[in-house]
């Protein structure tokens, strides 16, 4: 029994790899094929971000991802403030 399970493995491990190397040949036919296209010029001029905003632009694995704003700490401690304030209200209101 032992026998027939590590034979199915290895059957199926060799199986696994063979598509493995099918797919990596495709990726690869497509990435060249995606490179080599020809670039086109844009035909209009992207809109500026305003300048308020100062979002970055990162590139992240050939995609390019918007940068997340930050929130200053004393922007935070006003929430934080504004927060316990209302469950202090509410506590409040229930013990009442």
């Amino acid at each position: 029994m032992k026998k027939d399970s590590l034979k199915q493995y290895v059957t199926l491990h060799q199986a696994l790899l063979a598509e493995k190397s099918e797919l990596e040949t495709r990726l690869a036919a497509i990435d060249l094929a995606l490179n080599s296209a020809p670039k086109t010029a844009p035909s209009a001029k992207a809109p500026k971000a305003p300048k308020a905003a100062k979002v970055a632009v990162v590139a992240v694995a050939g995609k390019v991802a918007k940068k997340k704003k930050k929130i200053s700490a004393a922007g935070r401690a006003a929430i934080a403030a504004a927060q316990v304030a209302r469950w202090a209200k509410i506590k409040a209101a229930k013990k009442a």
